[in-house]
């Protein structure tokens, strides 16, 4: 009896010590481009929950999610956010280092932009033409089915309707989730219009994704870190350059800042969010369970994001440039952030 009451008194200091220690305000890690969105809901919610305003730091998704999936405890993030859903590797991660219950919010949808100053020729672009400008390896110009190193240097080079200036693209690094989707829904949506390379998913899977996403590295894409407003003070420095960038920055940049069409549709609110541009992608942010109710405020800000004040049709955030999602798909994450339902994959 004696050694069980010890024990419960122990248990009892941990639990005050954890909580002595615990962080007073949110910890907040991921995608830059939910970061616009995810700052704009946490100055709101400072101001107005009685809650300190949450802290975030742009790391990129894939940085974000390597943070998050550490472990439990006030030492690591209790947020991430991504622009591309969580893969199974990294939930592997997460559960392997006691992260169990993680609670996925989609926040809305976002359009990938090939942006350009407004001094600059606007583009009108396919998204053949952005696999042939960088992909590392395109196919042979002789016809043959082979890949060769990139050759192309102007946009002319790609396509003889374009200017003949030098292909100079400045983009997320491999890190970002902005890049993940670049590759999978621009270049690969480019690289699949070769039928032969198409023909390679189902023959040669890692072959397949290797020429459709691995970007060149001859300086014709320049990583530019996961600061997407040094792409667009770059952009304005240098009128020949391209920027890849979410479409909020465009949306917020659109005194200096313009948008190449891609096969040929515009990148505009209403035609992303009706599904006629082409490179677009859904927008994410996950929670730790394990982390709601010791670290003050995170039930009540995910609560704040996912209300219609901020994520609806008429919310806030679409004056920043989210996408908003149906009223169908908004009340399935808003109930799924009430139920705190955890993620399965």
């Amino acid at each position: 009896m004696r050694k069980s009451a010890i024990s419960l008194v122990a248990l009892g200091l941990i639990t005050a010590t954890i909580h002595a220690h615990a962080r007073d305000h949110i910890m907040i890690v991921g995608s830059s481009t939910v970061y616009p969105f995810a700052t704009v809901v946490a100055e709101s919610f400072g101001k107005t929950s009685g809650f300190k305003t949450p802290i975030i730091e742009s790391t990129g998704s894939g940085g974000g999610m390597k943070l998050f999936c550490a472990g439990v405890g006030v030492q690591h993030p209790d947020i991430t956010n991504s622009s591309r859903r969580i893969k199974k590797s990294e939930f592997d991660r997460c559960q392997e280092n006691g992260v169990k219950d993680v609670v996925e919010v989609k926040v809305g949808y976002d359009g990938i932009v090939l942006g350009s100053s407004k001094e600059a020729q606007r583009l009108d672009l396919t998204r053949r033409d952005i696999f042939l400008a960088l992909a590392k390896e395109v196919p042979n110009s002789d016809g043959s089915e082979s890949l060769v190193p990139n050759p192309y240097r102007t946009w002319a080079d790609v396509n003889a309707e374009l200017p003949a200036i030098k292909i100079e693209v400045l983009g997320p690094p491999p890190t970002s989730g902005t890049r993940d989707a670049f590759a999978e829904l621009a270049l690969e949506g480019g690289c699949k219009t070769f039928d032969w390379v198409r023909a390679m998913k189902k023959s040669d899977k890692s072959a397949y994704k290797s020429a459709c996403h691995t970007v060149r590295e001859d300086g014709a894409y320049i990583e530019a870190g996961e600061n997407d407003n040094l792409i667009i003070q770059k952009l304005q420095e240098n009128p020949d350059a391209l920027g890849v960038f979410g479409f909020s920055f465009l949306d917020q940049n659109a005194d200096v800042i313009q948008g190449a069409s891609i096969d040929g549709v515009a990148p505009e609110f209403e035609l992303i969010a009706d599904g006629s541009y082409p490179v677009s992608r859904p927008l994410y942010f996950y929670a730790k369970t394990a982390h709601i109710g010791v670290i003050p405020g995170i039930q009540e800000f995910m609560d704040a994001f996912t209300g219609d004040a901020a994520f609806g049709d008429e919310g806030y955030l679409t004056d920043k440039g989210l996408i908003p999602m149906s009223a169908e798909e908004r009340q399935q994450f808003s109930t799924a952030v009430r139920n705190r339902t955890s993620l399965s994959m």
